[in-house]
Parts: C-alpha cells; sequence; structure tokens
C-alpha cells in the first residue's frame, strides 16, 4: 500500500501523485490519498509519520505558514509534543506531499524525492 498525503491546491503535491500512479507505481500497489486538510492527522498519526521520516520534526513542517508564526512555534523551549499538537490543530502546517511505502516516507519536494521508495 502507498499512502499519499495530499492537497489538491498544491501542484507539487498533484505533481507528486501523477508521478507515482504513471512512472513509480510500475507494480499496481494500491493507493491511498489522504486529503490532510479536510481530514487532519492525530498526534499518534503524526508521530508515525514522523518516525516514518526520520529527520528533525520541524523538516515535516510548513515554517512559513503564517500559523507557524502566528503560534509562536518558532520560540525557544517549543517541545515536539507542542509541535505534534500545532500539527494536528492547524493540518496546513504538515509539509506536503508525504508519500509512504514500505514502512518508509519521504517528501515529494522535489517529487522525484518519491523515487526514493520504489528502488
Amino acid at each position: 500500500m502507498i499512502t499519499i498525503y495530499h492537497n489538491a491546491r498544491c501542484s507539487k503535491s498533484r505533481a507528486t501523485c501523477e508521478l507515482v500512479s504513471t512512472t513509480y507505481n510500475t507494480t499496481n500497489e494500491p493507493v491511498e490519498v489522504v486529503e490532510y486538510l479536510k481530514i487532519p492527522l492525530t498526534v499518534d498519526q503524526l508521530k508515525a509519520l514522523h518516525a516514518q521520516l526520520g529527520g528533525p520534526l520541524r523538516d515535516m513542517m510548513r515554517t512559513n505558514e503564517s500559523e507557524y508564526a502566528e503560534l509562536a512555534l518558532d520560540a525557544d523551549g517549543v517541545t515536539d509534543d507542542q509541535l505534534y499538537e500545532a500539527i494536528a490543530r492547524h493540518p496546513i502546517l504538515l509539509q506536503r506531499p508525504i508519500v509512504v511505502r514500505n514502512g518508509r516516507a519521504v517528501i515529494g519536494r522535489p517529487p522525484e524525492n518519491v523515487a526514493a521508495l520504489f528502488d
């Protein structure tokens, strides 16, 4: 199963969905597209996704969104738990798209990054 956390308004997200379905998914694995702005992820789901991505938590966040500044998420002392809560409450803060396959995840920025999941 391939899961794509997708924002239909994002050109990179649309391009990643297209690459997965037309180029990388040569074995026709089932694909689940999750429109996370309509159905936000829970804190537990975000933690699991972060574990699959690896790296710093802020890498899976859109730090240029106005909500990031308004919530002062760049302030000293902000904990990972606070960041997870912020993403759960404000899903626009989740980086997009994120593709998950076989227990690993990558951010599709640029869309070609997802090729690493199909090696």
